[in-house]
C-alpha cells in the first residue's frame, strides 16, 4: 500500500486517497514528504460498509484540478467491498494494493502499471528511474543525476516517479537508475549510477546513444572526488582498524554500500540483511524482514557499523549508524541528500568516517 501511495503521490496533478482506517492513514503519511487524504474508515464502515464515507470524502475533493487516485488497504480488501463499482461515476485512478498482497515494491509497480507509461520516439533526453519517495534519499538523487545530466549537456526525459503527470506516457528511449529496487521498466535501461565506478560506465553508455552528449566534465569530476575520498579514508585507516560492518537495506542501497566500504575502507562485511529479494553478492547475506532476525544477528556479530534504519539502530544506540532506509525516526532530513551520484558517494563516505570518528572518540 505505502508503495503504490508513494508511486502515485510523486507525480503532480495527482491527490492521493488511502482507503481505509487511521492506521493505514498514517503510516505512509508519516514516511512520505507529501500530503496525503485518508477516508479514516471506523468500526460502523466495517460493518456496514464504506461507500457513503469514501464518497463523503471524495465529493470534497473534485473540482481541485487534480486527478484522483484511491489507493486500498486491507480493511476495504478484507471486506470484498467492490470499490470499482462504488467509484463507476468518479473519473479516478484506483489502485487495489492491500498490504497483504506484496511488498513496497511491489506496490510500486502495480501503481505505475496502472498509469500506463510508454515511450515517445520523439522525445529527447534520457529518463531518471529508480525515484520513490518512499525512499528519504530519492530527491536528493533526481538532483543530482539532474545535475550531472547536465554537465553532460543531456537533457532530462521522464523522471519516474517524480514529475508531471503528462509527462508518464512521452518517455525517452533510455534510462538511467538511481534505486534499481523500484525500476520502472520504461525505455532502456542504461545502468545505475550508485558509486564512482558505475556511474562512469553508465555515462559512457550515455554517451553512445546520445551524441550530442560530452560526458567529459563528468569524467573529471569523478576522478577528482575519487581522490579526495582515498585521502580521507587512507587518513582515517592510519588511525583506526577498517570497521566491521553489517548492513540492513534494500538490495541497492545494500549492495552499493558494501561495495562502497570494501573498496575505500576495506571494511569487512560481516552480513547484508535485504528488506526484498537479495539478488547477488560475494558477502554473507539473506532476505531478512523479521525483527528477531535482525537483533540476534547485530548481538550475534556484534559490529564496529551498524547500516540500516531505526530498527537497527535501537538494537545498539551506542554504536556507530548511518541512516540507509525507512522509517529514520528521531532526525529531522530537511535537505535532500542523495545516495546516487558522485555526490551521494561523497556523502555516503563522509556520514561513515564522522560516525565511525565519534564512536572511537
Amino acid at each position: 500500500m505505502t508503495g503504490a501511495a508513494a508511486c502515485l503521490a510523486g507525480f503532480e496533478g495527482i491527490t492521493v486517497v488511502i482507503h481505509g482506517s487511521s492506521g493505514c492513514y498514517y503510516y505512509p503519511a508519516t514516511l512520505l514528504p507529501v500530503p496525503l487524504q485518508g477516508t479514516f474508515i471506523l468500526e460502523n464502515e466495517v460493518i456496514f460498509g464504506s461507500e457513503q464515507r469514501l464518497h463523503e470524502v471524495l465529493d470534497g475533493l473534485f473540482g481541485k484540478g487534480k486527478n484522483i487516485a484511491v489507493v486500498m488497504t486491507c480493511v476495504p480488501a478484507i471486506l470484498g467491498e467492490d470499490v470499482r463499482s462504488m467509484l463507476k461515476n468518479y473519473d479516478i485512478i484506483l489502485v487495489d494494493s492491500p498490504g497483504f498482497s506484496g511488498d513496497v515494491e511491489a506496490g510500486y509497480k502495480k501503481a505505475l502499471s496502472i498509469l500506463a507509461p510508454s515511450v515517445d520516439p520523439d522525445r529527447d533526453g534520457i529518463n531518471i528511474d529508480g525515484v520513490c519517495l518512499f525512499d528519504p534519499f530519492s530527491q536528493g538523487n533526481v538532483r543530482e543525476i539532474v545535475r550531472l545530466l547536465g554537465c553532460a549537456s543531456v537533457p532530462v526525459g521522464t523522471v519516474f516517479c517524480s514529475d508531471r503527470l503528462e509527462r508518464v506516457g512521452h518517455a525517452a528511449a533510455y534510462t538511467v537508475g538511481t534505486n534499481m529496487d523500484f525500476t520502472s521498466g520504461v525505455g532502456s535501461l542504461l545502468g545505475g549510477t550508485l558509486g564512482l565506478e558505475e556511474i562512469s560506465t553508465t555515462f559512457r553508455r550515455v554517451a553512445s546513444v546520445c551524441p550530442e552528449a560530452d560526458i567529459s566534465p563528468v569524467d573529471r569530476e569523478i576522478e577528482r572526488e575519487d581522490e579526495r575520498i582515498v585521502r580521507a579514508c587512507d587518513k582515517y585507516l592510519r588511525r583506526f582498524d577498517p570497521p566491521q560492518a553489517v548492513i540492513f537495506s534494500g538490495f541497492s542501497y545494500a549492495a552499493f554500500a558494501a561495495r562502497t566500504l570494501e573498496h575505500y575502507l576495506d571494511a569487512d562485511i560481516l552480513y547484508i540483511g535485504s528488506r526484498n529479494e537479495p539478488g547477488t553478492s560475494s558477502s554473507p547475506r539473506g532476505h531478512i524482514q523479521d525483527f528477531s532476525q535482525v537483533t540476534s544477528l547485530i548481538r550475534q556479530f556484534n559490529p564496529d557499523l551498524i547500516l540500516g534504519s531505526s530498527f537497527e539502530r535501537s538494537v545498539n544506540s551506542r554504536g556507530a549508524f548511518v541512516g540507509l532506509t525507512p522509517p529514520l525516526r528521531g532526525i529531522v532530513k530537511l535537505a535532500p541528500h542523495p545516495v546516487a551520484g558522485i555526490t551521494g558517494t561523497l556523502s555516503f563516505i563522509e556520514n561513515v568516517l564522522n560516525v565511525c570518528m565519534d564512536r572511537k572518540k
